[in-house]
């Protein structure tokens, strides 16, 4: 039998945090959490926000987290940026919550990739290293040795290009260009060490050195043997993944390696492996069965809109014809709130001169009349503003000419079916 654990993501509005959220804001053995220090994206995402948090290098920090995590019952912490990750790892005895991290050397090392390439030297993926002074030959590839993703990456192609970028960048290490294809691999090491899955995706759009367009590949035995020598080497314990590119010759090498949740890794749970669960049970100490699916998948991941409207009302006044129904299709976004609005307690009106019968209609679009708590067809001439006599309401409707006579005479606020989005709430 599970007991439902309450979980703190922090920092909460990282993409890192982002692909937390999604994959436990629906588990039933979570309650979830966020916590953040800035004004930032959690603030529509958590019903449960802890703000205000200290940032990580203040005075006091650990003894601020802890009585934070005290008064929230909190039993685990799930770090969800590099920095806020190797700070926990560092100080692990002092947090009084389960951290649900790498151990600090398995940390350490992933996050330089000096020390990556010095733990596996000599094998067969680890990229060239050299010193300013041993460069013979260009393009070569400088980048930041702690560092996320590409930012901060450059290639150099002759001497002059490469000391301005071993001036302008931050603890530089040269390497060999890569001009091959990028991937990633995600990982998922259990509670006993053992290895249990390394998928492969591409990384096809990258933004702010993040791939926000990614497609899942097929098995390849090269990808196994290096996530089997990594996962051998260093003491992961849930989910991780790395990142490599291919030579001019067309054999991986490996650029970076990072024990945490990646922003894409979505791609992989919407096949069937939810990471952050996963990795949950790993640190809770469950055994776990894996479902893979199996299928081609693909995704792009963009900026969405999550609003906040001041905004209290009880009842709501919404249109059939070219409202709830579009084009003899039902408008999903707006029975995705209506359900909201179900959840909420609203008490909803379907006030419409739809000239069928409605009855028949909403069965035929599989709507259940009892969605609604009264259905009022209005005769040819009808003015609907009549029906509408609640004060403490909202009208949703797709005809200006209505919209403006309900808004000018009830003075209510009025949606048209594009305005939607800003009813939905996206917290969990």
């Amino acid at each position: 039998m599970f007991k439902k654990k309450n979980v703190l993501v922090f920092p909460a509005g990282t993409e890192i945090a982002s692909e937390i959220f999604n994959a436990l804001k629906l588990c039933k053995f979570v309650t979830l959490f966020g916590g953040t220090s800035v004004n930032d994206h959690s603030e529509y995402m958590y019903k449960n926000l802890i703000k205000d948090i200290p940032f990580i290098y203040e005075n006091g920090f650990i003894e601020e987290f802890n009585r934070i995590l005290s008064d929230n019952n909190i039993d685990c912490v799930y770090p969800a940026y590099d920095p806020v990750i190797e700070f926990f790892s560092e100080n692990s005895d002092k947090i009084n919550a389960q951290l649900i991290i790498a151990d600090k050397t398995t940390t350490s090392v992933c996050r330089s990739k000096s020390q990556s390439y010095k733990l596996f030297k000599g094998e067969w993926f680890v990229p060239e290293l050299y010193e300013r002074g041993a460069v013979l030959s260009f393009p070569v590839f400088v980048k930041p040795d702690m560092g996320q993703g590409s930012q901060g990456a450059h290639i150099a192609r002759d001497m002059e290009e490469l000391d301005f970028r071993l001036e302008h960048s931050d603890n530089p290490i040269i390497c060999e260009y890569l001009s091959g294809d990028e991937y990633t691999v995600d990982c998922f090491t259990d509670g006993k060490g053992k290895l249990r899955v390394a998928k492969q995706r591409t990384r096809e759009r990258i933004r702010n050195g993040i791939s926000v367009r990614s497609r899942s590949l097929d098995k390849d035995d090269k990808i196994l043997e290096m996530a089997t020598t990594i996962n051998e080497k260093l003491n992961f314990k849930g989910a991780w993944f790395f990142q490599i590119k291919k030579d001019k010759n067309g054999i991986y090498k490996l650029l970076e390696i990072s024990p945490r949740i990646p922003g894409t890794m979505g791609l992989s749970r919407n096949c069937g492996i939810n990471y952050p669960l996963l990795t949950l049970f790993a640190f809770w100490g469950y055994d776990v069965d894996i479902i893979d699916n199996g299928y081609e998948i693909s995704v792009d991941r963009a900026l969405y809109g999550a609003y906040k409207i001041n905004l209290d009302y009880t009842h709501i006044y919404l249109d059939f014809d070219d409202t709830l129904i579009i084009d003899n299709k039902v408008n999903t976004q707006l029975m995705s709130f209506i359900y909201q609005a179900i959840n909420e307690n609203k008490i909803i009106h379907l006030l419409s001169r739809h000239k069928g019968d409605i009855h028949n209609d909403l069965k035929k679009y599989r709507i259940g009349e009892e969605l609604f708590d009264a259905i009022t067809v209005l005769d040819e001439g009808d003015e609907k503003i009549n029906y509408i006599t609640e004060q403490n309401a909202i009208f949703i409707d797709d005809s200006f000419a209505e919209r403006i006579k309900v808004a000018t005479k009830r003075n209510i606020a009025v949606f048209d079916v594009d305005m939607v989005e800003s009813l939905i709430n996206y917290k969990a």
